[in-house]
């Protein structure tokens, strides 16, 4: 991918005996929203650190920002949402945004003027002057998103965005990760909530046991139409003419479900059966959801978490 943003070539880390990561590949554009899928314990947050250069890795190489992981010039065009946070709760929401905008070395004037912007933008204005140790976990997230977006980062990782938000607090969210995306800012977004991924991302990759075993362009794969159908009258030669229309046919009873490559085979499946003089009662389609395609990639024998 050229302009690639972030890059992980072979990533993989080991604590003494313990592979987290095995094998990570990938590479997340710029202006991308990146999802970063897979169930718990196959290493997402340690491939996130290593991302990060939180975590140093055992082999493999990668860059962001076209910087060796771990650089520390790159660090102030990067925010960060980790999935577990600790703030100083004794400060209040404009004093944590003003202490974290010194750290990163902001001139006063535009460190005032981006947490009064940022606390609008999320919810939390009247809440400015009341100590963190008040805020429920939802303001608590939002502050903390708040708080990856104050230094104007160039890319911006989320880890979990979503936990402990009411469904108002995920479209807030949704909607910052669009204007992100508006702007040119990559978002790389780790998230269990299928749905929000798939409301949000461009493209995502599947990680099982440290390794990345597939990615999806949303909205684009191939074999991702799911059809339908309900008939009567079908003899053993009108189902082989189906099947070769599509693929992974299977029927039960009067019920056919099958794969195609995409809604232009519709007219087509609906006229080979008037032609067959087979009784069409109902036929639809519908794209593979994000959650089929998780279960369909982590395969059957996946635990729960």
């Amino acid at each position: 991918m050229s302009g690639a943003v972030i890059e992980a070539r072979r990533l993989r880390k080991e604590f003494g005996a313990k592979v987290a990561v095995a094998e990570l590949s990938l590479e997340v554009g710029r202006g991308e929203v990146f999802g970063f899928l897979g169930p718990n314990g196959a290493g997402k947050t340690t491939s996130l650190k290593m991302l990060l250069g939180l975590v140093q890795p055992t082999a493999g190489h990668g860059k962001l920002l076209g910087a060796p992981l771990g650089h520390r010039g790159t660090r102030a065009k990067v925010g960060f949402l980790p999935e577990h946070f600790r703030f100083h709760d004794w400060l209040s929401g404009s004093e944590v945004l003003r202490f974290h905008g010194r750290l990163y070395g902001m001139p006063e004037r535009r460190i005032a003027a981006r947490a009064e912007e940022l606390l609008g933008r999320v919810d939390l204005e009247d809440a400015a002057h009341r100590k963190l140790r008040e805020y429920s976990k939802g303001m608590l997230q939002r502050i903390g998103l708040a708080l990856a977006l104050l230094n104007e980062p160039e890319v911006v990782f989320l880890d979990e965005p979503t936990s402990g938000l009411d469904p108002i607090g995920r479209l807030l969210v949704r909607d910052i990760i669009r204007e992100l995306k508006a702007r040119g800012t990559s978002v790389f977004l780790n998230s269990h909530l299928l749905g929000e991924v798939e409301a949000t991302c461009d493209r995502v990759v599947f990680v099982k046991q440290g390794r990345s075993v597939h990615e999806l362009r949303l909205g684009c794969e191939p074999e991702s139409v799911a059809v339908e159908i309900e008939l009567g009258d079908a003899g053993p030669e009108t189902l082989a003419a189906l099947a070769r229309l599509g693929r992974a046919m299977e029927q039960r009873g009067r019920q056919v479900r099958m794969q195609v490559d995409s809604d232009e085979a519709l007219p087509e499946i609906a006229r080979l059966l008037v032609e067959r003089g087979a009784r069409l009662y109902r036929m639809s389609a519908a794209r593979k959801s994000l959650e089929q395609w998780f279960l369909e990639v982590m395969g059957e024998d996946q635990r729960p978490g």
